[in-house]
């Protein structure tokens, strides 16, 4: 395991000066403010007990994961900044790919999980302080962090023992996409070549199956309810349907193999494709989320404005 990685998109940047100084100033103020403004919203939602429901306490796991995330990839990318190689040990490569498939599975499984909370809340009124009681909250937040964790091991225990080749990776970071490492491998068996397909499946098929009929069900309720009731259930899961098609958006052009492509786009125009992904979904999961929910907007507000 003493392979070194050369991280070779950063190598389109290795002429900026003392632009780096910038760059870096730049993504630092992006990464606090990402990190801020989720933890932001997590201590609102512990310090006002009227927030201490169900549904916001899953938000605290999506919240919490879009932290871990960032500072995942972040810090290594502005340490890349100011190195002269651009490299990165093995051992480090790998434990980054494992904490950012981590982090990918846990961001379905909590929409998943807030979509049950919706499903219940709407369709299922009279019994949601039952079936959403502190102990089955605590095990959909034990299954939302420990079902990623074994679906990552799962995944990498396939292509763990490889032996590498090459050495280049066409990216910023070490991603989670396994077939990039498949790709540095010396040999691979079919086993080997089918563990993107086996993560993808437990990491989107399945959470997004369980958001497909939570929120089928909850349209056939709409339907058949009166106007105010539609319009307290569209105010809830709006924010959720929206985080939901920013994330399938950004995994559509994340997921695109830009290195095949690499005549119709510099590492440069990559490079920035890719960070306007890291940006948007930390981001925009505070924004609506703070913004959009009633309650957690005014206790925004009486935290900001109102303390005495």
């Amino acid at each position: 395991m003493s392979i070194t990685i050369l991280l070779s998109p950063f190598c389109s940047y290795g002429n900026i000066g003392e632009l780096k100084y910038l760059y870096f100033s730049i993504m630092l103020l992006w990464y606090l403010s990402i990190c801020v403004n989720n933890a932001a919203v997590i201590m609102v939602i512990f310090l006002d007990k009227r927030l201490h429901e169900p549904m916001y306490i899953l938000l605290c796991n999506l919240l919490a994961n879009e932290i871990f995330a960032t500072t995942v990839v972040y810090p290594l990318m502005m340490s890349q900044m100011f190195s002269d190689t651009h490299e990165v040990t093995l051992p480090w490569c790998f434990l980054q790919m494992c904490c950012l498939s981590t982090c990918a599975s846990i961001e379905f499984c909590s929409l998943a999980a807030m979509a049950y909370d919706r499903y219940v809340a709407i369709c299922c009124p009279l019994h949601y302080n039952v079936m959403m009681n502190t102990r089955r909250v605590g095990t959909i937040t034990v299954v939302v962090w420990m079902y990623p964790f074994f679906n990552t091991m799962l995944s990498f225990s396939l292509i763990v023992h490889l032996k590498f080749c090459g050495n280049v990776i066409e990216k910023l970071f070490c991603d989670h996409h396994l077939v990039i490492i498949i790709k540095l491998a010396c040999s691979v068996s079919v086993l080997n070549k089918l563990s993107d397909l086996l993560y993808a499946f437990m990491t989107i098929v399945i959470p997004f199956s369980l958001i497909l009929v939570s929120y089928m069900k909850i349209l056939v309720v709409c339907l058949n309810t009166s106007e105010e009731s539609r319009q307290k259930a569209v105010t809830t899961c709006t924010p959720q349907i929206v985080s939901l098609s920013g994330l399938f958006i950004g995994l559509i052009f994340y997921s695109t193999d830009f290195s095949s492509d690499a005549g119709l786009m510099s590492d440069r125009e990559r490079s920035f494709l890719i960070l306007c992904l890291l940006i948007y979904q930390p981001m925009l999961t505070p924004i609506m989320y703070g913004f959009n929910l009633p309650k957690i907007k005014k206790s925004l507000k009486r935290f900001l404005f109102d303390r005495k």
